[in-house]
């Protein structure tokens, strides 16, 4: 695949991750900064290494089919592989600007109780 090519797919793959919030946190999950890793491996399979808030999340599994759903409905993907972990563990410092703003949140503001409820 043309590096053009694969860089609008993984643009595309990007997007999809956008449109998968977490259940907990008025936010998605890319911005929010659960996607440790996302590579395109053989032209057209997804490879996604990703954490979650909280270990002991409720809704892991709806989260991670919705995850596979949502990257598989991209054109041009055949497969997607999702590897959860939790090393590192997740932290605020790990949110997007788009999820400050959204979240309401300053860098300087050390109230991060909201996401942690």
């Amino acid at each position: 695949m043309e590096d053009k090519n694969l860089h609008t797919l993984y643009a595309s793959v990007v997007s999809a991750l956008k449109e998968v919030y977490d259940p907990e946190i008025p936010v998605n999950i890319y911005d929010l900064g659960l996607i440790y890793e996302l590579s395109i491996r053989n032209s057209s399979e997804v490879y996604i290494l990703m954490t979650f808030t909280a270990p002991n999340c409720p809704m892991a599994d709806q989260v991670l089919a919705e995850v596979r759903q949502s990257v598989e409905d991209v054109p041009g993907v055949t497969k997607c592989e999702i590897e959860l972990t939790f090393e590192p563990e997740w932290d605020r410092s790990m949110l997007s600007e788009e999820a400050r703003v959204e979240l309401g949140l300053d860098y300087d503001d050390d109230d991060y109780s909201k996401l942690n409820d």
